[in-house]
């Protein structure tokens, strides 16, 4: 199934390659041979909200597309830690939190660190005052009518659903980082929760939904991102919600649970079994650094006893399988 089968909608492609600015920014852009990794000049201090569309003008010309691409992601996927937006498009954390501290000072991001009681927390980022500027200029719209306020990031830093937001779209930016370090390999959708809530809200809400294309596989999928929180009755209820999607679509989709460890995964795995949803788990822990890999041997089919799969080899089983 394609993805424009399964929304409606153009896809999106989301692969290792960057994202070309829309029509509506390179107006307001530079040369592409003007852009720099690093600020030049005087940099002005940090100066919130007022002043948007004046400020953005001169930042323009020092953003490189990765950096509006990261805007984009941050727009639509909220909050992202340094590992991840390294995972999106850097070679290493540390050229990450480089680039990352520069548009920090350039009020294209802002970020804050959770309250932890162990280890201090990672730096977790999120669009600032002229990302928001940026990505509303790219869409042809005032930054009111982006779904962003100002107050998001504290919001987001005392959210308690913030270790699911982060933990999801983790997934997927370790995905992205396999697209972009194996040729033949892409993360052709990436949709956050409320897209799916948009699109399918009235009969399932997804945590996300994506399609991994590895050689000459293609494998659409929902996601579950489990964190041990809800009771086994009510994972198993939401197959009353795919199943009725499968019916409406003409065909059902993989639908993909992830558990904090092997103990959560075997326990859900006994209510998960359903002969009209195809359904396949994966324990996140343990794994060793760089950490859990979505695209490796993790995947166990509920219909299946093992071995386990890679995400690709999904694509290659018979539905029911």
């Amino acid at each position: 199934m394609s993805a424009s089968e399964m929304s409606g909608q153009e896809p999106v492609r989301i692969a290792s390659s960057e994202v070309a600015p829309s029509g509506a920014i390179k107006a307001l852009t530079a040369p592409s041979g003007t852009a720099s990794t690093a600020p030049s000049g005087p940099i002005v201090g940090r100066r919130g909200w007022r002043d948007l569309d004046r400020r953005l003008l001169p930042v323009l010309g020092r953003l490189t597309e990765r950096d509006r691409h990261l805007c984009r992601l941050l727009e639509d996927h909220r909050v992202l830690t340094t590992a991840q937006v390294a995972d999106v498009g850097f070679t290493g954390e540390r050229r990450a939190r480089m680039r990352l501290g520069e548009l920090y000072v350039l009020d294209v991001l802002d970020r804050f660190r959770p309250r932890t009681g162990g280890n201090p927390a990672p730096f977790h980022w999120v669009l600032g005052p002229l990302g928001a500027a940026l990505v509303a200029a790219e869409a042809g719209i005032d930054v009111a009518d982006l779904d962003w306020r100002r107050g998001l990031v504290h919001d987001l830093a005392a959210s308690q659903r913030l270790a699911h937001l982060v933990g999801l779209n983790g997934f997927f930016t370790a995905l992205l980082r396999s697209a972009r370090t194996h040729p033949g390999r892409s993360l052709d959708e990436w949709w956050s929760e409320r897209r799916c809530a948009r699109e399918w809200g009235e009969v399932v809400r997804p945590d996300g939904y994506g399609v991994w294309t590895e050689c000459d596989t293609t494998l659409p999928f929902l996601l579950e991102h489990d964190n041990g929180t809800e009771r086994l009755a009510r994972l198993a209820g939401k197959l009353d919600g795919y199943a009725r999607l499968a019916a409406e679509a003409g065909h059902p989709n993989w639908v993909l649970f992830t558990f904090p460890g092997p103990r959560r995964e075997a326990d859900a795995r006994r209510v998960l079994a359903r002969p009209d949803v195809p359904v396949a788990t994966a324990a996140r822990s343990p794994h060793p650094a760089p950490g859990f890999s979505p695209d490796i041997e993790v995947w166990l089919p509920v219909a299946a006893r093992g071995p386990r799969l890679r995400l690709a080899q999904l694509g290659g089983l018979a539905i029911g399988t």
